[in-house]
């Protein structure tokens, strides 16, 4: 009988979360680097913001309708959305454009952060009209449940549907300042990383922290080879995951979580 794998775990889950490999898409070598750079960018935001939920994987093999994918994992369930979380979150949405305009130009960015403003756009529109996370409107609604986004602003003034529209510029440009910010400060580590993708493809996030910290790749996935070939079985990207060493109430601490500047 045939022996499933950690691997074949892994594979499985990875076809759920990100979709099916699209194998047949052959991308050009620009397409290839610009894809390595959008979603390096996405990593290292997320690896410099405290509150964004640790990297389980980054890849730019294409899946689903993407070209390539930085998925997070939480460390445990979640019921709401702190506004820390959520700027957390938009400025990681912002990391692959800001990107792409910066290792490309302004002129040659692409249609790849489609699903990263459709997300901004969605979370920073509920902060403001729904959440109550605006200073300038306060703690109260303002849309309608029942009613379409075309029609839920009926009901208020011009004056007001002027102010929620400044309030979700407002926090969707913080958001991208805040991942320019990021990348400017770190520029050798964006290339590190994108080097790293377009090398191995896929990497988890403990190899994501490696790479930044100017680690050695193939050491790295030399050694755990070793390991695993003699047994011990480790599971890549999450030091709590069944099969490693940590016991399962063992948090990583927040400076292990999070590269720090």
């Amino acid at each position: 009988a045939t022996m499933v794998t950690f691997h074949d775990f892994e594979m499985a889950k990875d076809k759920i979360m990100m979709g099916e490999e699209r194998k047949t898409l052959m991308m050009t070598p620009e397409e290839r680097k610009m894809t390595a750079y959008h979603e390096a960018g996405h990593a290292l935001v997320a690896l410099c913001e405290p509150h964004s939920d640790p990297i389980y994987k980054a890849t730019i093999i294409p899946r689903g309708g993407a070209l390539g994918y930085v998925v997070r994992l939480p460390e445990g369930d979640r019921v709401s959305l702190s506004r820390a979380r959520l700027f957390a979150d938009l400025a990681v949405a912002m990391g692959g454009r800001v990107a792409e305009e910066k290792f490309f130009g302004t002129d040659m960015v692409t249609t790849g952060a489609s699903g990263d403003f459709d997300m901004a756009t969605s979370y920073a529109t509920k902060m403001v009209t729904e959440w109550g996370m605006s200073d300038k409107l306060g703690p109260r609604r303002y849309t309608d449940k029942d009613q379409s986004l075309a029609g839920q602003f009926g009901s208020i003034s011009d004056d007001r549907k002027k102010l929620i529209d400044s309030e979700i510029d407002m926090i969707l440009d913080r958001s991208y300042a805040r991942a320019k910010e990021i990348q400017d400060a770190n520029e050798d580590k964006m290339h590190l990383l994108a080097n790293a993708l377009l090398k191995y493809d896929t990497l988890t996030g403990d190899e994501i922290h490696a790479v930044v910290d100017g680690k050695d790749l193939d050491e790295i996935r030399a050694a755990a080879e070793a390991a695993r070939q003699a047994g011990v079985v480790k599971a890549p990207g999450n030091d709590n995951a069944p099969g490693n060493d940590n016991p399962p109430d063992q948090k990583r601490s927040n400076d292990q979580k999070h590269w720090k500047p």
